[in-house]
């Protein structure tokens, strides 16, 4: 099977989406296609010895659309989203503006008289009805030539046998035109023949301004709509933009600086404080922190060293650092993220499916309608006038865009707030599903705990103190290859222990190991072991006992026959664990942890987390076994591991969540990948999916009230009891104003926070980075006259130039700007850096 995405032009509402997914899906060998009416995109699974791209646009061509294939190039050369929102928003000005410069004048000489407004005298009386009529046609003629997208694509896609908004649309304002011709016709015939009474009434039944009206509000509608859409890309906006444009790398011993597209694989490249990494690498020289807030969602910066990785979009804060490239173009993390919220917008969620039948069926329905209301209304004895108005209002207000746009923009904002906050959702599903799950399935190591041993307790005996006795342990472990050995030397290396030279060296598989040491012998291992060389342990075996129940691995430690002590030694709980599982609970999720390890390490840290179930002692094949049972027991089960026996779980589950610093396969085989490596991300997960699902559905009664209350009130059904009707032009203003409402109410998403405590809590490792921290001080300054990207980047560039700012974050909404400062810097500084870039600092906030 073969994916390619395709650009689809021409489309207007979730009708029109409706039409090409089922033309499309009925092609021989295509096994899936999806359209996004907000991308104007469509994604199609197809057999290529069965079926190409060619036949595909052929079939979209033939249901009255244009389709091309849409390029996949690298994030370098990706097309900013917002560069076609622009255009687009750009035609849709054009289109308002002389709209309304007819429209205006129009409304003036057709409403004035009855208004008493002044107008010409050769526009005044019977005798004058053809130029009073005449100029109206003429002035309607620049609004329907400029909107004359609308009957392009209304009547072809009429023709088509699959109408859709323009259709209606199309519709309503051509009766309404038509019937003014007819009218100006009536008006030349009462003329010539001198019937005042036929020349009255035509003359002020004229419907032009009904029509210039309905396109003018609908492409107001459309105008403000398209503003409102272009804001639901700002995610993948902003991550493209975190690209920077060079790069300065090192060939053949000269440093250069080359366009970041041009670097390759090994290159060696340079980074100075304030320079963005434009590919992704290990770092070969220098020290420095790193803000990876952008891709992370981290709000303190991450102190980089040789041997660590860095990522593409991410920016140097202090330092210089020399890294080799390891991934460029298409294969960086920066790349991989912008593919996965894009193909997050392209697929659709179940619930979308309910908007879909109701959209292939809708516009023929209304259409019927607005034919029966006219009929019914001329039969009943009322005027023809007053059955075109019900029929072209009934047209006008029944606009199924709002069902269309319902879902997508939810998914578009949820996925791209998720992605800023380190949470990427590969599919509109996944995150649909993610809402409903009742248990969740924790992988224990590298999952709830740190996956790597530590030393957590040093027990001295005699006359050692701890760093003799860790001394000692890591001048044996030193030639061990045991996995406990690393945490020995780990610890040792954190307190810069000199360690000493073994001879005769000697390990017992299972038990422990022996050397000898400035000519002494010393052994170190497991109680066993100790018991073998008929080493007392004394009260050190009690604490075996008590260490064992809590999860701990005690080594001991002789020198000759006499204990010197003891080593706890155990893979620590994850900063934040405790309070994601306490999260769960609190929204009624169950709780089960998985692992391979024994029932009692399992039991201890189940105790200590106060973890609903553990199924411990499980083998990889097995977990996959567990998912499976709690499917059957009619649970929607979450799976979140980390490791290569994970993938079969991950894939097994309802929702597949893969710690971010896992392997490869166990982040392809999962839904949702957490960029921070942290459980907090996989509750802000959840949360996020029933703020997403919650606002689809209030999307979803918007759209459904309009017309369930529009459509009545259109076809004149209150008229018998009230006297209520609606004008075409308020059913016009009405049919924007839902499709208004829905966006408008999926982008407060972007308000979107998480609930977790900690959640901007980084978890260090690095004692020098925790005192670093430490000695940040934070500042907030309120600023005015900031209004675009552009300002925001000017703000950035000034403050970062500051001696001693470490950090910037500067947000637009809240007109405010975010410091973090290595050492104290004056406020009169500050302020005068964001004086000089042309801004107004207000006021300057410590804390």
């Amino acid at each position: 099977m073969r994916k390619q995405k395709f650009d689809i032009a021409g489309m207007s509402c979730a009708a029109c989406a409706v039409t090409i997914e089922k033309k499309v899906n009925a092609l021989n060998g295509v096994a899936k296609a999806e359209v996004s009416l907000l991308t104007n995109s469509m994604t199609v699974e197809f057999n290529p010895s069965l079926s190409n791209e060619k036949i595909i646009i052929q079939s979209v061509e033939k249901a009255g659309y244009q389709a091309a294939i849409q390029n996949n190039p690298t994030v370098h050369q990706t097309m900013n989203p917002n560069n076609v929102m622009d255009d687009e928003v750009f035609t849709m000005k054009k289109r308002l503006i002389v709209s309304f410069a007819f429209l205006i004048p129009l409304l003036y000489l057709s409403m004035g008289h009855m208004l008493h407004f002044p107008l010409p005298s050769w526009l005044h009386g019977q005798e004058n009805a053809i130029p009073f009529s005449f100029t109206q046609f003429l002035l309607t003629l620049p609004i329907v030539y400029i909107n004359r997208k609308f009957f392009t694509n209304g009547f072809k896609a009429l023709m088509h046998r699959s109408p859709n908004m323009d259709s209606l649309i199309a519709i309503g304002s051509s009766a309404a035109l038509i019937y003014s011709v007819y009218a100006i016709y009536k008006i030349g015939w009462g003329l010539g023949h001198n019937d005042p009474v036929m020349i009255n009434m035509f003359a002020m039944n004229l419907y032009f301004e009904s029509a210039a009206t309905i396109l003018s509000l609908v492409t107001t509608g459309k105008y403000l709509e398209t503003r409102s859409k272009k804001k639901t890309s700002d995610a993948i906006t902003k991550l493209i933009d975190l690209v920077p444009k060079t790069a300065s790398v090192i060939r053949d011993g000269i440093e250069m600086i080359i366009p970041a597209d041009d670097v390759r694989v090994g290159d060696m490249v340079i980074i100075r404080p304030g320079q963005k990494i434009p590919v992704d690498g290990t770092v070969i020289e220098g020290y420095s922190s790193i803000d990876q807030s952008a891709i992370t969602g981290e709000s303190i910066p991450i102190v980089k060293k040789p041997g660590d990785k860095v990522i593409t979009g991410t920016m140097n804060q202090s330092g210089s650092i020399s890294f080799r490239a390891d991934r460029i173009g298409k294969d960086t993390t920066l790349s991989q993220i912008i593919e996965l919220v894009e193909n997050a917008n392209t697929t659709k969620a179940p619930i979308a499916k309910i908007a879909d039948k109701i959209s292939a069926v809708f516009v023929p329905i209304v259409i019927f309608i607005a034919v029966v209301s006219a009929l019914s209304w001329l039969l009943l004895g009322k005027s023809f006038e007053f059955a075109l108005t019900t029929a072209i209002s009934v047209l006008v207000i029944s606009c199924p865009c709002a069902l269309g746009l319902a879902t997508p923009v939810a998914i578009m904002v949820g996925t791209g707030k998720g992605a800023s906050n380190g949470i990427l959702i590969k599919s509109g599903e996944a995150l649909e599903i993610t809402h409903k799950i009742q248990t969740v399935v924790l992988d224990k190591t590298g999952t709830i705990t740190e996956g790597k041993p530590k030393v957590t307790d040093i027990f001295p005996s005699g006359n050692y103190t701890d760093l003799e006795l860790l001394t000692i342990a890591a001048s044996l472990e030193k030639l061990s290859e045991h996995p406990l050995a690393d945490a020995i030397l780990q610890k040792a290396d954190e307190l810069s222990i000199l360690i000493k030279k073994a001879t005769d060296f000697q390990a017992i598989p299972g038990q422990g190991v022996s050397a000898w040491i400035d000519g002494i012998q010393y052994f170190a291992g497991n109680q066993r072991f100790m018991e073998t060389q008929s080493i007392s342990l004394s009260t050190h075996s009690e604490l075996d006992k008590i260490l064992s129940d809590k999860g701990k691995s005690l080594l001991f430690f002789a020198e000759g026959k006499n204990l010197i002590g003891s080593i706890a030694v155990a893979d620590t709980i994850k900063s934040g664990s405790k309070e994601a599982i306490d999260q769960f609970k609190k929204m009624g999720i169950h709780v089960v942890m998985l692992t391979g390890d024994n029932r009692y390490t399992a039991e201890a840290i189940r105790k200590q987390l106060a973890i609903d179930e553990v199924v411990a002692e499980v083998l990889p094949q097995g977990k996959d076994e567990v998912i499976r049972k709690l499917q059957d027991s009619g649970k929607k089960v979450a799976m979140i591991g980390d490791g290569i026996n994970d993938a079969p779980a991950l894939a097994r589950a309802d929702v597949g969540i893969a710690i971010g610093a896992g392997t490869d396969i166990a982040i392809e085989s999962a839904d949702i990948v957490l960029i921070k490596n942290s459980l907090l991300d996989a509750v802000t997960a959840i949360h996020l999916s029933r703020s997403v699902i919650k606002n689809i559905k209030e999307n979803l009664f918007w759209a459904f009230f309009y017309n369930i209350i529009g459509i009545p009130l259109a076809a004149g059904l209150f008229y018998p009891l009230t006297g209520w009707t609606l004008n075409p032009m308020f059913a016009a203003a009405a049919m924007s104003l839902s499709s208004l409402t829905v966006v408008s109410n999926a982008l407060r998403l972007r308000f979107f926070r998480p609930q977790t405590e900690n959640h901007f809590k980084s978890d260090f490792s690095n004692d020098s980075v925790k005192k670093e921290e430490k000695r940040m001080i934070r500042k907030t300054i309120q600023i005015d006259g900031m209004s675009c990207a552009h300002c925001k980047a000017r703000v950035e560039n000034a403050l970062q130039k500051v001696d001693g700012v470490s950090s910037v974050v500067v947000d637009l909404e809240t007109k405010s700007a975010d410091l973090e400062l290595s050492k104290a810097v004056d406020n009169k500084i500050l302020t005068d850096a964001i004086t000089d870039a042309g801004y107004e600092p207000c006021n300057i906030t410590e804390g």
